[in-house]
């Protein structure tokens, strides 16, 4: 009985050690977020001085989703350590006060920037090149933007799209990301 008792004991235990760390705010919070100024244009020098990738999660508070991310794909050692690696990210929280200044020097609280960047889902997340102009938005600046929540090949491979500037290139993201899943599945 008494083994019975520990070992449901341990079970109630391990979802609760796997759980993302939540700040005040009540947002996931990973090793590799920055806390910065928030001023886009020093952050993306900063990447640029690492030789790192600029990446902008925006996620709110009871998001499911997010959560999946942080619970069940960022926790992945492969990724977690790709991005440790390769990103420079900042965390928006979507219905936040923080200010932040974007790339073409508007001031604005990040609930306020959101708006103005149009993103309506959490997580949404924007990757953005090595030069922006000071004459964009974040959204106009992006390479590429990922709404929502995704499995571990699809993120994988949209951060490695990104560091190889796959954008750049012929092959779109779809098709590209069709060919890695297939080696990763194969």
């Amino acid at each position: 009985m008494k083994r019975l008792v520990l070992t449901l004991v341990l079970m109630l235990m391990v979802p609760a050690a796997l759980a993302a760390e939540l700040g005040d705010d009540g947002l996931h919070k990973a090793p590799w977020m920055r806390d910065t100024f928030m001023d886009l244009r020093e952050d993306l020098a900063e990447a640029n001085a690492e030789d790192k990738r600029l990446m902008i999660i925006i996620e709110q508070r009871g998001c499911i989703y997010c959560k999946k991310m942080h619970e069940e794909v960022f926790v992945i050692p492969e990724i977690e350590q790709f991005i440790e690696d390769n990103y420079f990210v900042l965390q928006i929280n979507m219905f936040g006060d923080v200010e932040v200044t974007d790339f073409d020097g508007t001031v604005l609280p990040e609930k306020d920037m959101v708006k103005r960047w149009g993103a309506l889902f959490t997580p949404s997340i924007y990757f953005f090149p090595s030069a922006v102009g000071d004459d964009l938005t974040a959204p106009q600046a992006a390479v590429a933007n990922m709404p929502g929540a995704f499995g571990r090949w699809t993120t994988f491979n949209m951060l490695n799209w990104v560091v190889e500037e796959g954008y750049e290139g012929d092959e779109p993201f779809q098709k590209y990301h069709a060919r890695k899943f297939e080696e990763q599945n194969g």
